[in-house]
Parts: C-alpha cells; structure tokens; sequence
C-alpha cells in the first residue's frame, strides 16, 4: 500500500525480512523517526525542567521544601520514569509501537500541564511520578519502533542520533528559564508541555506507522503457541540463557550512566548557584552541559559506527568521568564550561550508545523488552542520583561531593562496558571457531 496512514487507519506493517526490504529507508520511515525525535525532545526537556525551577520551589513557594526533600520530590519524576520503562518495553511488543507511542506521550504531556497548577510538594511530587510513567515508556518504544524501520546498517547511527533529541530537549529548558521563569514564575516551565500535546502527539496518530509482533522464530515453529510465546517474548525470555549475562550487564551499566546524567541534570543549576554564581550563569553552566551533549550524539553517532558502539561507550565514560573530577579542584570559570561540555559529551554520549548496543544485540521480537529492561533498571539510578545528591548537600558535604559521586558513577561505567566488551569478543571468537569446526566437519563427511 503506497498510501499514507491516517488516523484513523493507521498503517499496520510487519517488519521486513528480505535483504532488499531492510536496505529501504523511505521517505514515510523517515518522517516516522522524526516524531519520534520530536517526541524524545520532551525527555531532555522534563529532564532539565525541574533543575530550573527548583530553587524557585525551595524559595518562593512555600511549601516547607529543603535541599533533601527537593531531592525526593524530583524523584518522583524518574521512578514513575522506571515503572513506564519497563512495562512500555513489554507492551509495545504486544500491543504494537505507535499504540505505546502515543499513550505515553499523552499521558506524559496531560500530567506535566497539571504540575503548573500544584497547590503543595505532595500533589506537584504524585503528578511528577504520573507524568514520569509516560515519559519512561516512550523513549524505549520510539527506540523499538525506529530500530524497525531502518536499515540494520543505520540502525546503531539512528539510536544515537535520535537520542540528541534528549539534550536539545534540556537545551530548550535551560534557554527558557532564563527569561521565563523571573517573568512569570515557575508554573510557566510546566505549561510548555502543552506543545507536546497539541502538536506533537497529532503529528504522532499522522504519521507513526503502526506494526505487529514479528513472527516467531523458525526454531520454534513446532512447539505448542503458548510455549512459543513463553520462550520468545518477555522477560522470562530476557533473563534466561543466552542473555541472561548480557542483560544484567546492560541494565547495571545503564543505572550508573543515568546516575551521573540525570543527577547533574537535576542538580547542576542549583550547584552552581550554591557556588556562588546567579540563577542566569547557573542556567548557562546547564545550556553548556546539555550542548555538550548534543554534540556527544553526533560524536558518538559517527564514532559508534566506525569503531563500535561498546569500544566508543568505553572512551566518552572515561571522558565523563575525569571532565567530572576535575570539577573537584575549582578550575577558572572558562574550563568549568569546557568540564561542563566534555562532561555532557561524555555521560550522555555513553547512554546515547548503550541503547545503540542494545538494539543491535538482542533479535527484534525482544528489542522493545530489552530496551525497556535496561532503561527501567537504570531509572534506578536517576531515582537515587537526586536524592543522593540532596542527601550530600544536606549533610554538609559541599558541592564538590556531588561531582564526585557523578564522576564515580561514570568510572564504573567505563569498567562494566569494559566486561561487556570482553563478552562479546568472546562470543564471536567462540561463534567463530564453532563455524570453522563445522565447515570442516562438513568437508569430512563429504570425502
């Protein structure tokens, strides 16, 4: 059919499987992964948000909020990010991508426009974690979906280039908070949100192709259907040989890369002005980090291709994590922004190639659990990095307590990468030698 999906009629597609179908990369496929880029601006933008306006909430609202309860309400937003994650994965494996696609979208953006209209900490932290279950749930899904339709070829590129769409996002926050928030408040930050659901969620029902649970594979054609689905959808399938080892791996890494990203999100406006800078030059040293970041996805888009996603994600957490020490020692305030940049090149760059590894590791009819395995796990990591960052400014511990917790956090992701790596150099070498025993088995047989 060469007719462009409605709305009402979306487009229902089965994934190609023919050398010649999978080399394609229409024009209707790349709209498709521009909404999904769009529809990921939002996560960087939520990201971002409440860093902006949570000395606003501490100071001018009344609520009775300190550094460490701060540090709980903007949690709320990154566990319900975990429950989304993970059941979103699993369902836009059943129930198709474009469905999950846009609940999550919806809901994320409804509940984000509420927060504008918070009359205490306890309301504005439940619509956070709310809002947060439909902005977990899309990033995986979008990933999912798009990982379908590119080419197997792009498709480690597209991952990490869709992912800038998350600092561009905070980009977006950071830029507007400067006029916005003296001008109007904080609700106003809240109210951006609105974009998403009016626009972008249209363009989504327009133009998001919807598609089926792939058929099973061929080696499991004669079991029984229920047996069928339970070995090759779920989690049960994830966490079973042969990638039990692998899933862990990813999901850890993952916890500790969101760690360091999503605490300096949250907490780098308010650290800077804690060290003595204003709310204007505090936002900026939040612009620097997310442009970094940005720039970490193409850098790591092109440095993933050429020499893998694993070998690159190794090298930007190390970057990440020294940039971050040397925060410690109060370098001029020109290397700050240069830390800042390499920090946000390095921590988002890492992140941008781990869900690039992820997609190209697992087979499609688990790609969507996969994906929503390891971000839902490492949502743990952005749940405890506010709070952790709280906790340590609440205990006296000072500002450089922070970097060094993120900086800690992006070493030991450059030493699970490492192991991650070695596996899986030494399953193709092993995969290698079982081929080249077969192959001369074969000849053998023939003489």
């Amino acid at each position: 059919m060469n007719h462009t999906p409605s709305a009402a009629a979306p487009e229902r597609t089965r994934r190609p499987h023919s050398p010649e179908a999978s080399a394609r990369f229409s024009k209707r496929s790349a709209t498709a992964v521009l909404v999904c880029w769009l529809l990921v601006v939002f996560d960087g933008y939520d990201l971002i948000v409440y860093g902006t306006v949570q000395s606003s909430l501490i100071t001018e609202t009344g609520w009775g909020l300190t550094k460490a309860t701060a540090g709980t309400v903007g949690s709320m937003a990154f566990l319900g990010m975990m429950i989304g994650a993970i059941f979103a994965g699993r369902m836009s494996d059943s129930w198709g991508r474009r469905r999950t696609i846009i609940a999550c979208a919806a809901l994320f953006s409804l509940f984000t426009i509420l927060c504008a209209f918070s009359p205490n900490a306890f309301v504005f932290g439940g619509l956070r974690l709310l809002a947060g279950i439909g902005l977990g749930g899309l990033v995986p899904s979008a990933n999912a979906l798009v990982g379908e339709l590119v080419p197997a070829k792009w498709r480690s590129t597209i991952a990490t280039l869709m992912m800038s769409g998350v600092p561009i996002g905070g980009s977006v926050a950071a830029l507007a908070g400067i006029p916005l928030i003296p001008a109007f408040g904080w609700p106003v930050m809240f109210l951006v949100a609105a974009v998403a659901l009016l626009v972008v969620v249209p363009l989504g029902l327009r133009f998001l192709p919807e598609t089926l649970p792939e058929s099973l594979p061929e080696t499991l054609t004669e079991l029984p259907t229920a047996e069928k689905a339970k070995q090759t959808v779920g989690f049960k399938s994830l966490l079973r040989a042969p990638y039990l080892g692998m899933s862990l791996l990813f999901a850890i890494s993952t916890l500790v890369t969101l760690f360091a990203w999503y605490g300096l999100g949250t907490w780098l406006p308010n650290l800077m002005q804690l060290a003595g800078y204003n709310l204007g030059s505090a936002l900026t040293f939040a612009l620097a980090l997310n442009l970094g970041a940005v720039v970490g996805s193409v850098a790591t888009a092109w440095a993933g291709t050429r020499f893998g996603p694993i070998p690159t994600a190794i090298a930007a957490a190390a970057v990440a994590a020294v940039a971050l020490a040397v925060l410690v020692a109060g370098p001029p305030v020109g290397l700050v922004y240069v830390m800042l940049v390499l920090a946000g090149v390095g921590t988002h760059g890492t992140q941008c190639l781990i869900i690039a590894a992820v997609a190209s590791h697992y087979p499609a009819h688990l790609r969507g659990t996969a994906l929503g395995w390891a971000l839902g796990v490492g949502r743990i990591g952005a749940v405890a990095a506010p709070q952790v960052g709280g906790l340590l400014l609440a205990a006296g511990l000072g500002v450089n307590s922070n970097f060094l917790a993120f900086a800690g956090a992006a070493a030991v992701a450059a030493i699970l990468l490492g192991i991650i790596g070695s596996k899986i150099k030494t399953t193709k070498i092993k995969t290698a030698k079982n081929q080249s025993k077969s192959t001369t088995s074969l000849g053998a047989s023939n003489v």
